[in-house]
């Protein structure tokens, strides 16, 4: 009975000791949250207090555990060991990992508070959700490494595996050629800057928006909310189209077949009139011209300008719409007419 009254007593109160530890970092990094509001990471710091208690109740649990004198534990004191320093090892990889997601985000989020540039802020957060990425993929591969070598059995095929380990990189270079060629071509993507967040793009005939990219795909959110999943090595072996590349404006343009005897100059003039009054058009530049001639009629391609993708499919449906509108209003005359009548007889000399 004394020894279980021992080990209620020593493990709850080294639970409460690493509980109230946690609980005060907790306080301290919402209390400077409050007092620093332009200064994010302490808000973000308060993620960690999960893996911080699973940390602290570990620690506490391992230093004190022997005191309690129970012979349960005590008969079993080397599984015990490897289990909490397993539990150590699995809380320290993930308190490391939400720790350099606090900073990292920190980081960008003041940087964007200061960027003016919307494209190169862009590009620096898609480089820093694949540096984040990566790092947690090595946090997480050296974490599994140290809990492995906990195992004695593991300890002796580790000079076995380095002796080999030219073999073996050779054989899984191979195996994984296709996991490895995206996991650089994301880096490519990344650090060359071909595509980033928020970019929209055109792939396979799908025009949209890059809404994700990791390690090894890319998904693209289309203007019908879907969302096209390709590999990051498509991106770097195949053509593709990204509108933002070069900065977020764009001139689109809109074709409207009209008969020989449409009034091009009233309908240059009708066109500007019409885009004073439009919010999507950026005013950059427009132009209203006949690019294409035929037997039945003529083509008049009008050109108009948008600060963005969105504006310029709104503003090139208005356009499209207006004109023809306008033509059917005051110059049905103008609207492309189909020929049926039979040729007058041509008489003979």
């Amino acid at each position: 009975m004394e020894s279980v009254v021992r080990l209620a007593i020593v493990l709850g109160g080294s639970a409460l000791l690493a509980l109230a530890v946690g609980r005060a970092a907790d306080l301290f990094a919402g209390y400077a949250d409050a007092r620093r509001r332009d200064t994010p990471l302490w808000g973000l710091l308060r993620r960690c207090r999960t893996p911080l208690y699973v940390v602290l109740l570990t620690v506490a649990f391992r230093w004190t555990y022997r005191a309690t004198e129970w012979p349960p534990l005590l008969d079993h004191t080397e599984g015990v060991d490897r289990f909490l320093l397993l539990c150590l090892i699995g809380g320290g990889a993930w308190l490391t990992v939400r720790f350099v997601s606090a900073v990292v985000e920190s980081s960008f989020a003041r940087y964007a508070a200061r960027a003016r540039d919307a494209a190169r802020l862009r590009r620096v957060r898609t480089q820093v959700t694949l540096l984040t990425r990566v790092t947690s993929v090595v946090i997480g591969v050296l974490a599994t490494a140290f809990a492995l070598v906990t195992f004695p059995s593991f300890r002796g095929l580790g000079t076995s595996l380095l002796a080999s380990a030219g073999i073996i990189g050779i054989v899984a270079g191979v195996a994984a050629q296709s996991t490895l060629g995206n996991l650089f071509a994301g880096f490519q993507i990344a650090f060359g800057d071909m595509v980033r967040l928020g970019d929209t793009v055109v792939v396979d005939g799908e025009w949209g928006t890059v809404e994700e990219v990791t390690l090894t795909f890319l998904t693209v959110r289309t203007w019908d909310e879907r969302r096209v999943t390709l590999p990051v090595s498509y991106f770097t072996s195949r053509p593709f189209e990204n509108w933002t590349r070069g900065g977020n404006e764009l001139t689109g343009s809109v074709f409207v077949h009209c008969d020989h005897s449409a009034p091009v100059a009233l309908m240059r003039a009708h066109l500007r009139e019409f885009l004073g009054t439009r919010s999507a058009w950026d005013g950059r530049g427009w132009d209203l011209a006949v690019t294409d001639t035929s037997p039945t009629g003529i083509t008049v391609r009008a050109l108009v300008t948008a600060k963005d993708a969105d504006d310029l499919w709104t503003i090139r449906c208005a356009v499209r719409e207006e004109l023809v509108d306008w033509l059917t209003r005051e110059h049905p005359g103008a609207l492309p007419r189909i020929v049926t009548a039979q040729a007058a007889d041509v008489p003979r000399r």
